[in-house]
C-alpha cells in the first residue's frame, strides 16, 4: 500500500518511520530543497512524545542534543529587580519526562530513524489531488497513490486543495509570536532571559551545541493585523513598533532585524530559515485550527496542519508526535482501511486536540499579561514555584494552573503489527 505524505518536518518523518514499521510503503514530499540545519526554536516534547521516541530508538539521540536550559531571569518592565528562577522545576511541574530541543535538530533525528526505508522528494509540493489518489507535483510527473496526508503545518498545502481556504479553519487567539536567530554576545549559557510586560514579553536563550541564540517576542493585539505571512518585512514593522521603547536590551535584539533577511513561515515546520548563523527568523500568527473533520475520502491530517493548538504555547510539537504515531497505529489495525482508520484515528486523538487548545489559551494569557498584576504574577509566581521543593512545587503549580499537566494525563495505545497485542496501552498518566 502507498502512502503520500506532505512535509518533512515532525510529524511527516514520525509518521513515515511507524507507517514502515507497519508494512507500509511510504513517500514524503517536502518543498524545501533539504532538511533545515540552522537549528529552528526551541520546541518541547512532553511524557507522551517522550515515550514514542523512545520507542523509535531515537531517545538518546534528543537528549543528546537539549538545549540544557534550566534557569530564567524575568525582568519586569519598570522593575530594577530582576525575578531568578529554576526552570528546571517549572519543567519539572508540568510533566515528568520533559526534553526542550531545537526544532530543526528534532526534525533531523527524526528523519534520520526512517530514511533508509522511506523516498524522500525534496524541493517539490502538491498542486492536485484526484478522488482516485493521482496527486500531481510541482515538478516531479503525475503518481497514484493509495492515500494522501498532510503534515504541512499551520498553512497546509494538502489542507487548501481538499478542504478550502485557511481562513474557514483558522481562529486567532489574540496574540503573534516572532523568533530571530542571534549571535551569543551575551554568552548565555542554559539561561533563559526574559523581558514581561502589559501585553509583551520578549526573551533570549541559547542552546549548548549551536553557538548562537534565539530571540522570541509575543505580543497582544485584540485584532488580527493586516500581514501576510509571506510578508516579511511587515512582520519586522510589526515587531519593531510593538516591542519599541521595552528596555535596551531588546532594542538591541530588534537592532538585528536589519541584519536578518529572514523568511515566513513555508512547510510543516512552520518557518523558513536563513542558511547561516544570525540569518534566521519566523513570525506568525497565534492561530488554532479548529475543524470539525480532518479526513476526507482518501486524504487526512496530522498535526498542525489538522489541529495546530496554536504554536509556542499549546505544545503542538508533542501533539503532532502522538498524532502522528496514532494515525500509522489505527492504519496498520484496519489494514490499510481508511473508511475505518481514519475514523477511529479522529475519535483517540479528539480529547488531546480539545486539551491543548484549552492549555494553548491558558497560556498564551499567563505567558503574556494583560495587566500589571499580571506581570507580577507571572514573575513571583514562577519564582515561588522554583524556590519551593519538587513536591509543593508541583502542587502548586496544579493548583495555580489547572492545564498545568495535561500533556503528561493522556494514554497511548502501544500499536503492534500482530493485532494480539495491538489493543495494550502505555499508561502515561502520573
Amino acid at each position: 500500500m502507498r502512502i503520500l505524505v506532505s512535509g518533512a518536518g515532525i510529524a511527516g518523518p514520525v509518521l513515515a518511520y511507524w507507517l514502515t514499521r507497519h508494512g507500509f510503503s511510504v513517500t514524503v514530499v517536502e518543498r524545501a530543497p533539504a532538511l533545515r540545519s540552522t537549528g529552528g526554536h526551541a520546541v518541547d516534547l512532553f511524557r507522551p512524545a517522550v515515550e514514542i521516541s523512545e520507542r523509535m530508538g531515537v531517545l538518546p539521540h534528543i537528549e543528546q542534543r537539549a538545549t540544557g536550559t534550566s534557569r530564567m531571569t524575568i525582568h519586569q518592565e519598570g522593575s530594577r529587580h530582576p525575578v531568578p528562577v529554576d526552570l528546571s522545576k517549572i519543567f519539572g511541574g508540568t510533566s515528568d519526562r520533559h526534553v526542550e530541543v531545537m526544532r530543526d535538530d528534532l526534525s533531523e533525528i527524526y528523519h534520520d530513524a526512517a530514511r533508509d526505508h522511506v523516498e524522500y522528494l525534496f524541493g517539490d509540493s502538491i498542486t492536485e489531488i484526484s478522488p482516485d489518489g493521482e496527486v500531481r507535483f510541482e515538478n516531479a510527473a503525475p503518481r497514484r497513490f493509495d492515500l494522501v496526508v498532510g503534515a504541512d503545518g499551520l498553512h497546509s498545502q494538502v489542507r487548501r486543495l481538499v478542504f478550502g481556504e485557511e481562513s474557514r479553519f483558522s481562529a486567532f487567539i489574540g496574540a503573534y509570536f516572532g523568533v530571530l536567530t542571534l549571535p551569543n554576545g551575551s554568552d548565555l549559557d542554559g539561561e533563559l532571559r526574559m523581558h514581561v510586560g502589559v501585553g509583551r514579553t520578549a526573551g533570549m536563550y541559547g542552546a549548548r551545541h549551536i553557538g548562537d541564540a534565539r530571540a522570541l517576542f509575543l505580543f497582544r493585539s485584540e485584532r488580527e493585523l493586516d500581514c501576510h505571512h509571506h510578508d516579511v518585512e511587515r512582520q519586522k514593522e510589526l515587531l519593531r513598533g510593538a516591542f519599541a521603547g521595552m528596555h535596551p536590551e531588546v532594542d538591541g535584539w530588534l537592532d538585528a532585524l536589519d541584519r536578518t533577511p529572514g523568511h515566513g513561515p513555508e512547510s510543516e515546520s512552520g518557518s523558513e530559515w536563513g542558511s547561516g548563523a544570525g540569518s534566521g527568523f519566523y513570525f506568525d500568527s497565534i492561530a488554532q485550527l479548529r475543524m470539525d473533520t480532518w479526513s476526507r475520502g482518501r486524504v487526512t491530517l496530522v498535526g498542525d496542519a489538522g489541529y495546530c493548538p496554536g504554536p509556542a504555547v499549546g505544545g503542538s510539537t508533542s501533539l503532532a508526535v502522538v498524532g502522528a504515531y496514532v494515525l500509522a497505529g489505527e492504519l496498520a489495525r484496519a489494514g490499510g482501511d481508511h473508511e475505518r482508520a481514519f475514523p477511529a484515528y479522529e475519535r483517540v486523538m479528539a480529547e488531546h486536540v480539545r486539551g491543548s487548545r484549552a492549555v494553548a489559551l491558558s497560556a498564551a494569557k499567563t505567558l503574556v499579561p494583560t495587566s500589571r498584576l499580571g506581570v507580577r504574577g507571572l514573575a513571583h509566581g514562577a519564582r515561588l514555584i522554583s524556590a519551593l521543593p519538587a513536591g509543593p512545587g508541583r502542587a502548586l503549580l496544579r493548583l495555580t494552573t489547572k492545564s498545568a499537566r495535561f500533556h503528561d494525563s493522556v494514554t497511548v495505545d502501544v500499536y503492534e503489527a500482530s493485532p494480539t497485542t495491538a489493543g495494550d496501552r502505555i499508561d502515561l498518566r502520573r
